[in-house]
């Protein structure tokens, strides 16, 4: 009876086949101008200035929002990890306050290296990125 046990559970690890490995992938990073004040945000405001909710940092200037692509794997990886909430999510905040006329969706942009550089150059930027995209023109905020 044991022999027939291990056989089943050799037979179990053969199908299963080999652990997927996990690539090391490096943190996605709250990024903003560096000019703006703030240096920290709760995690319940990052999502109302990514869901478009709140318009201002909280001294009061205007947020203007940067994302990737909703196919795009870092802004897959921000959504979960830093807000919470599946891309699709936010894509529907984004639809109902276009098609409500209440709002804007935030400014999409292609690649990292884009972000970057609208982050840079616009007052009051806010968008995401990889450590490995970081220069001394945009900061990082910390998410409680």
């Amino acid at each position: 009876m044991a022999w027939l046990r291990h056989c089943l559970l050799l037979a179990l690890l053969v199908l299963a086949g080999p652990a997927p490995v996990v690539a090391d992938e490096s943190p996605v990073l709250l990024v903003a101008h560096a000019d703006v004040n703030t240096r920290q945000l709760t995690r319940d405001t990052t999502r109302a200035i990514f869901a478009m909710r709140q318009r201002t940092w909280p001294d009061g200037q205007a947020v203007r929002v940067f994302v990737l692509a909703n196919d795009h794997p870092l802004h897959s990886r921000f959504a979960k990890e830093r807000l919470a909430v599946f891309p699709h999510q936010l894509q529907l905040a984004w639809d109902r306050m276009v098609f409500s006329g209440t709002g804007q969706a935030p400014t999409r942009v292609f690649t990292q290296v884009e972000m970057r550089e609208r982050i840079a150059s616009t007052p009051g930027a806010l968008g995401y990125l990889e450590r490995e995209y970081l220069d001394d023109r945009v900061q990082v905020i910390s998410v409680e």
